[in-house]
C-alpha cells in the first residue's frame, strides 16, 4: 500500500462546489473589506444586515406559500390553461405563467408535456415569456424591497410580455413561417427526476390530510427557505458593496434620466448580467439609490429574467434556433417597452 493515498476526486469536487456557493461570497466580502478597507466594514455589513432583516417576514411567507402550492399539486391547474381555443390559451398562459410554482428543472418537462399534448407554440411562448418574470415569492420580495408599484408593474409587464410574444408567434405561424419549430425527439418524458407529470391528477388543497403531501410540504419548506436565505444574503451583501463603493454619478450617467437610451442600455446589459429574480431587487434598489431611473430598472429586470439560464435552456432544448432567436428578440423588445411604459407611468 502506498504511503500516500490517492486524493478522492469526489471530495475535491464537493470542496470545489462548496467554494462556489453563495455562502462563500457572503463570508468573503466582509473579510476582504476588513483587509482592504477596514473603515468601510461596518457600513457595508450594516446595509446588508438591515436590509435582510427587513425582508425576513416576507421570506417566511414566500417560503410557506411556495411549499403549499407544491404540496397541493398546483401545476395541474396551470395545465388547464392550455386547453381550448388558441386565443384563450394565449391569455391564460400569459396570466398563469407568473403563478406556476416551478423549480428550474421543472420548466423543461412541463413545456415538453404541453408540446406533446399538442398545445400551440403561441400559447407555449406566452408561458415561456411570462413565467421567468414573476412568481408568488418573487412578487413579495420585489414588493418588500422596491415597493408595491414596482412589483405590480413587473407583474403587469410579465403578462403583457406573454401576450405580446404569444400573438406575435401566432401571426408568424399563420403567415407560413416556423412551420416546423420543434427539434426532432425534443418532446418526451423528462429524466430530471422532478416527479410525475403535472397533467396527471388533481390538486389537493387540504395537504395536511395526506401524509405524503405533508412530507412534500416540509421538504419544500426546508429547500426553499435555504434557497431564498442564501441568495438574498448574497444580494444584500452585494448591495452593500454597490452603495458604498460605486459613485452615484457613474450609475446616473449610464442608466439615469428619463429618455429611451438608458432604458435600452439597461435591457442590453441585463441579458449578460443576468441575476435571478431573488438577487435582482436588492441590487436594483442600490442602483436606483445611486441614480438609475425606474424605467431602466424595470427594463433591466425583465431582460435579465428572460435571459435566465433555466428559461433559455427550456427554449433551446425543445425548439429550433429560429424560435430561440425569436424568443430572445421578443424578450429584449418587451423589456424595452416595459421600461418605457413604466417610466411614463411613474
Amino acid at each position: 500500500m502506498s504511503e500516500f493515498a490517492e486524493p478522492d476526486q469526489s471530495s475535491w469536487r464537493q470542496s470545489l462546489s462548496t467554494l462556489q456557493s453563495p455562502w462563500t461570497i457572503v463570508v468573503l466580502i466582509p473579510v476582504m473589506v476588513s483587509i482592504l478597507d477596514f473603515s468601510n466594514l461596518v457600513p457595508v455589513v450594516d446595509i446588508a444586515v438591515t436590509a435582510f432583516l427587513g425582508t425576513v417576514p416576507v421570506i417566511a411567507f414566500a417560503v410557506f406559500l411556495i411549499a403549499y402550492l407544491k404540496a397541493a399539486g398546483a401545476e395541474a391547474v396551470i395545465a388547464e390553461a392550455f386547453k381550448g381555443k388558441e386565443v384563450r390559451m394565449i391569455f391564460l398562459a400569459a396570466l398563469l405563467g407568473g403563478l406556476a410554482p416551478f423549480c428550474s428543472c421543472e420548466v423543461i418537462p412541463f413545456i415538453a408535456g404541453l408540446l406533446a399534448l399538442g398545445a400551440p407554440l403561441s400559447a407555449v411562448m406566452a408561458f415561456w415569456l411570462s413565467s421567468p418574470l414573476i412568481d408568488p415569492p418573487t412578487l413579495l420580495i420585489t414588493a418588500s424591497v422596491l415597493g408595491w408599484p414596482f412589483a405590480v408593474g413587473k407583474a403587469i409587464s410579465a403578462v403583457a410580455l406573454g401576450l405580446f410574444g404569444g400573438f406575435i408567434v401566432s401571426y408568424v405561424m399563420k403567415a407560413g413561417l416556423l412551420t416546423s419549430p420543434l427539434k426532432q425527439n425534443s418532446v418526451g418524458c423528462s429524466s430530471c427526476g422532478c416527479g410525475p407529470s403535472p397533467f396527471s391528477g388533481k390538486p389537493v388543497w387540504a395537504v395536511w390530510k395526506d401524509n405524503k403531501r405533508k412530507d412534500v410540504f416540509v421538504a419544500e419548506l426546508k429547500t426553499n427557505a435555504l434557497f431564498l436565505v442564501k441568495w438574498l444574503a448574497l444580494a444584500y451583501m452585494l448591495e452593500g458593496l454597490l452603495i458604498t463603493y460605486v459613485p452615484a454619478s457613474v450609475i446616473a450617467g449610464l442608466v439615469g434620466g428619463t429618455g429611451i437610451g438608458p432604458i435600452a442600455i439597461a435591457a442590453v446589459v441585463g441579458i449578460p448580467a443576468y441575476l435571478n429574480s431573488y438577487i435582482a431587487p436588492p441590487l436594483l434598489a442600490g442602483l436606483m439609490e445611486q441614480g438609475m431611473s425606474a424605467g431602466a430598472a424595470m427594463s433591466f429586470m425583465v431582460a435579465g429574467a428572460v435571459s435566465s439560464i433555466p428559461a433559455m435552456a427550456a427554449v433551446w432544448s425543445l425548439v429550433k434556433r429560429a424560435v430561440f432567436a425569436l424568443y430572445i428578440g421578443l424578450g429584449i423588445t418587451g423589456a424595452i417597452l416595459s421600461g418605457i411604459v413604466f417610466q411614463l407611468v411613474v
